[in-house]
């Protein structure tokens, strides 16, 4: 009976699912959030978002190239990066920022560590903070619509929600006709893509949900239960954005079911500290970088034994 047993390395689960098909999967979810960008704030912001992507392509290509290894653009992941960097960014940035951008996020970030998966921190969101600590008056500029009044800038719905609440309309900041950077403004759109995610078994619901649920609370905790207030804060900025496209990247977050929930109110837990009592008033990326570097420690402790694994003693 042995002579017919084949034996082969693992892993023996097999499935239809491919780095490729899940990008590309990821880049439709991201494409009516970056249409409603471009409707918000011209041709301007398509050409960003063109610029970081092909920015990200070609430096994955040529690093490859230049080290002598497998080229790995057609997995489409270098595409996702350059899609998320240039939605993290102003459309008045120069043309000259998603380049640079492009280059720490997959030279910096990705490839020195291994390529994808083997990358600690998110490579968009990463960028991202190095060009805001860098470039902060550019960074922190956020135009007006082309649907608003006639003004070159203007105070962010979060900078707003600081002091006048009330002024800020919950459908503004859903259709996202509000200052902000170019991806972060429709968060219909952003849910649209996220519900796609979890339609197609990409997107796992147990980070987006601990994430947004645990600021939602504590928004609502401590402004003495002012509902209308922490339903703003979920919706203004970039929380929605982060939560579900950037702080679910597959090899940022933690494997097991416990250590996403932790992620996920981790990442609320800092966000709402950050906007709360820091002058800054997104926490957005940073609260994800701070957790990314966390899931080596959250994956230690929460991950499921192996079949008759033994702990070893001494």
């Amino acid at each position: 009976m042995q002579k017919n047993l084949a034996i082969t390395s693992c892993p023996h689960i097999r499935s239809r699912k491919t780095t490729q098909k899940i990008m590309q999967d990821v880049c439709i979810a991201l494409a009516p959030a970056g249409i409603a960008g471009i409707v918000y704030f011209g041709a301007r912001a398509a050409a960003i978002i063109a610029i970081s992507v092909v920015t990200c392509v070609l430096a994955e290509l040529v690093y490859e190239k230049m080290m002598n290894q497998r080229v790995t653009i057609g997995d489409w992941s270098a595409v996702v990066t350059g899609l998320l960097l240039a939605y993290n960014l102003p459309s008045t940035v120069p043309l000259w920022i998603p380049i640079i951008g492009g280059i720490i996020a997959i030279v910096l970030v990705k490839m020195l560590f291994g390529g994808i998966g083997s990358n600690f921190m998110n490579p968009a969101l990463t960028a991202r903070a190095v060009l805001f600590v860098s470039w902060g008056g550019l960074m922190g500029t956020y135009p007006i619509t082309r649907y608003m009044a006639d003004t070159v800038s203007a105070a962010t719905p979060l900078a707003v929600l600081a002091t006048d609440s009330a002024s800020v309309s919950l459908v503004d900041l859903m259709i996202g006709n509000c200052p902000g950077v170019l991806g972060e403004t429709c968060k219909l759109a952003i849910l649209a893509g996220g519900i796609f995610l979890i339609a197609r078994d990409v997107l796992d619901w147990k980070i987006p949900a601990c994430f947004i649920g645990s600021a939602f609370l504590l928004f609502l905790l401590t402004s003495g239960f002012n509902f209308d207030y922490a339903v703003k804060e979920i919706f203004a900025g970039s929380l929605m954005l982060g939560a579900i496209f950037m702080a679910t990247d597959y090899a940022t977050s933690p494997q097991s079911n416990l250590g996403r929930v932790i992620f996920g109110v981790g990442c609320g837990l800092i966000l709402f500290i950050i906007r709360a009592y820091a002058n800054y008033p997104e926490g957005c990326s940073f609260s994800i970088l701070f957790m990314n570097i966390l899931t080596p420690l959250i994956d230690r402790y929460t991950a499921p034994k192996y079949f008759g694994e033994v702990k070893q003693h001494g």
